[in-house]
Formats: structure tokens, C-alpha cells, sequence
């Protein structure tokens, strides 16, 4: 077994340890979600969490680790004896992006519980991470349902796992953390909602502090044992401190000015529903018994409120983490020292002190960067313009600055027709292993969903034959049945939008990004990937490749430049492009091109005609399409509708797009003749 890297030798990241030593104080806490860009010590700090947890006392051979003390009355290795029983370390689990609900949650065997009746149980990973850790890294990338269970499975303290009516339920109490890397994709706000803590990590920019970082992992790398030896009376200082902490936690107090710093924080930044009051509660009361104190302080409650409010504030993924620290101190100020047990001012002696490494330290979670990134269309080159257009210079003087995207709006749906069998999302129709039952197959690899009624069909003839003699039904495995299953996929939404001289109108512009902005918005609540591709002058720019990220598409797009020629058909060739490679990487995955222009081809020879060829590739490999149209004044040349029918879709206006509109049908997309 490997030597983890020391948790006391991380450097810096003060935040994310106090954090995940909080929930090891008291898991009731509800687990740690850290979220940050990729090489910030985020999954190194975690697992060296597991080295500091104190050993746990398990009943001997049950697979569950019943502690001998109160063993689990429920548990499926029960009942208990007294007798037998050890100690080992507490275990850290980790669960991978692309594991199956019976991994997780574990699998019975349906074949010997409808012939015998018997409950044969192989547990999962919640099963294993009983009285440890559960560490999930790119929790974001986890399918849904998957996120869900293990949520449910944390606030409740237990697993349910349950086929065609036979039940197993067992103790699944754990500290959970997961990381993720928003870059890659945002959580949903309810299951941000369902984690206690959030951190927010980055690199340092300090030249002395990036130099011990690398210091440390080269000495690390080149002899882990001996690193760690060097660390491992810091290491058994923290741990003593844990147990002590623990102990101390049901003596500490939460005196009734404590509660109202808490409840009137919670409103004054209004935060949804009572879990963020609770979170903070049991936050500020472990930061205490961390601290070595029986009362909460305004400090706690101050500190409490940095880690459990800035992910429940989100109200949807372009919104940026954070909180207004000059608001909370005013609000604690004004709602504090009331009754003079915890609610005043804290501060004195009884604050720790951190030093450079310590873990207990102060502080509130880091500014985000909120300053968007600038991506100029390098795709712009110098050539003389259309009527009326502005031209294009190699300095970019020519530009308009970007217009403001208006107010976003409800959309109707725009789905892929046919059936796919993609990732889980909400989007357009699939395959999949949650959903309407449909119909029933013989099992592919190991039965996941079991269909009875085709099973005990299967079954029912051959009774006979095989010396049935008493009620029970005999099965084999020939006799099984999967459920086939209908649900909803995501899928990958590739924008090419026109930005030439023709849609560089303040006021068009400003519409035509709100719309972008609101199919964003519905490709993050669908569960979709996202791309931007962007024309103008004389060729196109992939603005932002195929990602999970909706936040970042909408960056690009709100810097997003106008003017020049429109080169329609470079945009087209270029998404064809984008789509190419993409299907390579994630061939299961169906896409929906969403073309945003007002239909013009300019520039070069016979722009239009290449255009309708370049179109007519995506029509050939059943691309599914739609035009927005964002021609306008009251003569039309309906260049939007002819590009639409070459592209084999369909085309809506901006009005249309709305789901209030009055043409109000829900639209599928029309992809090549291919059956649905």
C-alpha cells in the first residue's frame, strides 16, 4: 500500500483543510464539496484525511463494520453475537465517475431470491465506506440518479437497495467529499444544496509559497516513507486533536444569540429553505470543540457562514460563488451580543493559532475571479465590407464593442428525433437504465433491472420438465428478462453563431445573445454538453470546444465581438468539424446544431452555393438542426428558411423560440429522414 502524502504538509489551503477536519469532527457537518481548477492539492488533501481518522472497532467478519458496541440490528450479516470483534483504520472509498448503481449501492441476487427466497447480497461501495470516508472526484461528471443516491444514502445514515420487492437496507454513515474542477461542468443547485461545506481553491501566487509546494512533492516523490516519517509528529498532533474534538463536541453550547446570527444571516442572504440554518449550526458548533471550547462565538458562526452559504446562493450556473464579507460582518454585528452566551464578539486567547501549515486557522473562502476572459476572433482578417458593414482592420479598431446579451428567456424544447442511447440528461429521447419500463430482453452482462412478468413467463413452461414439486417457482439463468427502459438523454449543442457586420446591430445583437443565453441556460437544467463556433470576416472560430461548462460558453459569449463579412459557409465546415472529432471521443452521444444568423453568405466566390454544399453535409449524416432566424425590418428574403432546408431542420424565429410564444408546440427537430 502506497504512503499517502502527509494532510499537515500541504501548504496553504487553510480553508479546505479546516473544512475537511470539521466534517471528521462531526460528520453530521453533511460532507465537504471543493471545488477549484485542476492541480490545486484538491484530491492529494483529501486522502490524506483518511491517515488522521481515528481507527474504528468493527464487529469480526461482518461485511458491513457493525461496530461491536451497537451493532446495526438491521444488518444483513446479523444478528450479531457478542464476542469477537477488532480494530482497523478507517477506510477512504473512492467512487469512480463511471461506476453502475449496483456498485454503488451493491446487488442482490434476483435468481436465488425468487427460487429460494433468500437474501444474497453483494454490498457496494456505500457499504465499504460505512465509518470512513467516500470520496467522489469530478463529482459533477457523476450521472444524476448516482448523485442522488449517495446524497440520500449520507443524510440518511443508511443504503436501501431494492429489486421487484425484495429489500436490503444497512448503516451507510460516512464523511462525504467530493471535488470537482467547474470548468468541466456546474451541479445542479439542489445537489449543491445537499453538501454542508463548499471551498473554493486555487493555486497561490505567491513565488515562496509555489516554491515550498514543489519543494515538499519532490521530496515527497523521491522517498515517501521518509517524508512522511519527517511529518508524523504533526500528523499524531491533528489526530490527538481529532479525538479530542470529538469528545468535547456534545459538551459545546449554542447559546440563543448564536442561533439568531445564524437564522438572520441565512435571511439576510436568502438562502432557500432551513438546511443552510442547520448546516451552519453544526459547523459553528464543531469549530468550536475544534477550538477547544464549550461556547459558540461570533467568530464560529462568522467562519461557519464563509463554508456553508456561498454554493446555496446560486440561483442558476452563471451566477458567481461568493459572499459580500462587509454584509455578514454588518448583519453578525447587528444581531449580536443579545444574550451574552456566544452571540457577542469573539475573539481572546481561545483563538489557535494556525502558523504557516496549521489547519485551524481563520479566514474567509478566496475572492472568485470573476473577471472575464477575453477571447478575440482570430478568425477576423482585413478585407473591404459588405454595403453598410464596417471592415474588419488587423488592429480590430473596425469592432463594435460587444453588445450586452438581454434578459434571458424560457425556451421551447428542442429535441433530437429518434431513439439514442447516450449519457443520462433531459433532453431528447433514450435508452436508458432509469425510465418507463418498455418492453423486456435477455440480459447483457449482469441483470441490472429485472422484469418479472416476462421472467416468471420465461420460466412458466418448463416447470415440468424440471421437477417442480413444491411452490416455489424454479429459475435459471436462461430464464432472466431486463427490463428495457425509456428516458431522457443529453446531448451535445453545438452554437454556430453569425457574427458578421449584417448582425452587428446594437439592438439585434443584444436579442440574439439573450436568446444564445437562454438555450445555455436550458442545455444546463437538460444536462447537455455545449460548443460555440463563431463566424465573421472571412473564416471561423471555435470560441469554446465541446464541454460541460454552460458558464463558460456564456463568457465567450458575452465577449463576443461583430463585424465583417459572413462567412456562413466557413462557420458550417467548421462545426462539421467540431462534431467529427467529438463523435471519436463520445460516439453514444447525439448532437443538435444550433445555427443563430439571418441566412446572408458573403465574401468570396459563390459564398451562397458553398454554403447550401456545406449545409447539405449535415443533411447527408442525419445531423439534427435548427435556424435561428435573426433577419429583421419588414422585408425578409427568408435566407434563413432556404439554409434550414438544406441543413434538413427546421427554422424558428426569435419570437418562436420563446415557449410562451404563440406558436407554443414543443418542436422536434427534424434531423434526414431517418425513423424515429
Amino acid at each position: 500500500m502506497s504512503t499517502p502524502f502527509p494532510f499537515t504538509a500541504v501548504v496553504g489551503q487553510d480553508d479546505l483543510r479546516l473544512a475537511l477536519l470539521l466534517n471528521a469532527v462531526s460528520p453530521a457537518v453533511g460532507g465537504v464539496l471543493v471545488r477549484g481548477e485542476k492541480g490545486t492539492a484538491k484530491s492529494t488533501a483529501v486522502r490524506a484525511l483518511s491517515a488522521l481518522m481515528p481507527e474504528v472497532d468493527v464487529v469480526s467478519g461482518c461485511r458491513f463494520s457493525c461496530d461491536p458496541g451497537s451493532p446495526d440490528l438491521a444488518c444483513p450479516d446479523g444478528p450479531h453475537e457478542p464476542g469477537a470483534s477488532g480494530s482497523r483504520p478507517a477506510r477512504m472509498v473512492e467512487l469512480p465517475v463511471g461506476a453502475s448503481e449496483d456498485r454503488l449501492v451493491g446487488a442482490l441476487d434476483i435468481e436465488r431470491a425468487l427460487a429460494e427466497g433468500v437474501k444474497a447480497f453483494e454490498p457496494g461501495l456505500l457499504a465499504d465506506a460505512h465509518r470512513g470516508i467516500l470520496y467522489v472526484d469530478e463529482v459533477n461528471l457523476l450521472h444524476d440518479h448516482l448523485v442522488d443516491l449517495l446524497l440520500d444514502a449520507a443524510a440518511m445514515g443508511a443504503s436501501y437497495v431494492e429489486r421487484e420487492g425484495v429489500s436490503v437496507r444497512h448503516a451507510a454513515r460516512f464523511l462525504l467529499v467530493g471535488t470537482m474542477n467547474p470548468e468541466e461542468g456546474e451541479l445542479r443547485p439542489q445537489l449543491l444544496d445537499r453538501f454542508g461545506l463548499t471551498v473554493e481553491v486555487s493555486a497561490s501566487r505567491e513565488p515562496d509559497q509555489r516554491v515550498e509546494v514543489v519543494r515538499r512533492r519532490l521530496a515527497y516523490d523521491d522517498d515517501p516513507a521518509g517524508f512522511a516519517a519527517r511529518w508524523a509528529d504533526e500528523e499524531a498532533t491533528v489526530r490527538a486533536r481529532i479525538v479530542a474534538a470529538r469528545e468535547l463536541l456534545p459538551s459545546v453550547r449554542l447559546g440563543d444569540g448564536a442561533l439568531r446570527q445564524i437564522a438572520a444571516t441565512c435571511a439576510a442572504f436568502e438562502v432557500d429553505g432551513m438546511r443552510a440554518d442547520i448546516v451552519m449550526a453544526r459547523t459553528a458548533t464543531a469549530l468550536a470543540a475544534w477550538a477547544g471550547r464549550t461556547d459558540v462565538l461570533a467568530e464560529d458562526v462568522r467562519q461557519a457562514a464563509l463554508l456553508a452559504l456561498p454554493h446555496r446562493r446560486r440561483r442558476n450556473p452563471f451566477d458567481a460563488p461568493g459572499l459580500d464579507e462587509d454584509k455578514l460582518d454588518e448583519t453578525l454585528e447587528e444581531f449580536g451580543g443579545q444574550d451574552g452566551d456566544g452571540g457577542g464578539d469573539g475573539g481572546g486567547d481561545d483563538d489557535p493559532d494556525p502558523g504557516p501549515d496549521g489547519p485551524g486557522g481563520p479566514g474567509g473562502q478566496p475572492e472568485p475571479d470573476d473577471t472575464p476572459q477575453s477571447h478575440g476572433d482570430a478568425a477576423a482578417r482585413p478585407e473591404a465590407g459588405e454595403g453598410g458593414e464596417p471592415q474588419p482592420s488587423g488592429s480590430g479598431a473596425s469592432e463594435q464593442s460587444p453588445a450586452r446579451a438581454a434578459e434571458p428567456f424560457r425556451t421551447k424544447v428542442l429535441s433530437v428525433p429518434g431513439l439514442g442511447e447516450g449519457a443520462a440528461g433531459r433532453r431528447s429521447r433514450a435508452r436508458t437504465e432509469h425510465g418507463r419500463t418498455t418492453g423486456a430482453r435477455r440480459p447483457q452482462g449482469a441483470l441490472t433491472k429485472l422484469h418479472l412478468a416476462a421472467t416468471v413467463q420465461a420460466a412458466a413452461p418448463h416447470q415440468r420438465a424440471r421437477g417442480r414439486s413444491g411452490p416455489g417457482l424454479v429459475v435459471r439463468r436462461d430464464d432472466l428478462r431486463q427490463a428495457s427502459r425509456e428516458g431522457r438523454e443529453g446531448n451535445l449543442v453545438l452554437f454556430v453563431v453569425d457574427a458578421s457586420g449584417s448582425m452587428a446591430a446594437r439592438q439585434r445583437m443584444s436579442a440574439v445573445k439573450g436568446a444564445v443565453l437562454s438555450l445555455l441556460l436550458d442545455a444546463y437544467q437538460r444536462r447537455d454538453k455545449v460548443g460555440l463556433v463563431t463566424f465573421r470576416g472571412s473564416a471561423a472560430d471555435v470560441a469554446l470546444p465541446p464541454t460541460s461548462s454552460v458558464d463558460a460558453a456564456a463568457v465567450r459569449l458575452e465577449s463576443l465581438p461583430t463585424g465583417g463579412r459572413t462567412p456562413l459557409a466557413a462557420g458550417l465546415l467548421r462545426a462539421h468539424e467540431v462534431l467529427r472529432v467529438e463523435r471519436l471521443r463520445d460516439p453514444a452521444r447525439r448532437a443538435l446544431v444550433v445555427v443563430v444568423t439571418d441566412g446572408r453568405a458573403t465574401g468570396g466566390p459563390e459564398p451562397v452555393a458553398l454554403a447550401g454544399r456545406a449545409a447539405r453535409l449535415f443533411a447527408a449524416e442525419g445531423t439534427a438542426s435548427v435556424v435561428v432566424d435573426c433577419e429583421s425590418g419588414p422585408v425578409r428574403l427568408g435566407l434563413a428558411g432556404q439554409l434550414a432546408g438544406e441543413l434538413g431542420g427546421t427554422a424558428v424565429t426569435l419570437d418562436e423560440l420563446r415557449a410562451d410564444s404563440i406558436a407554443g408546440l414543443v418542436r422536434d427537430v427534424q434531423g434526414t429522414r431517418r425513423a424515429a
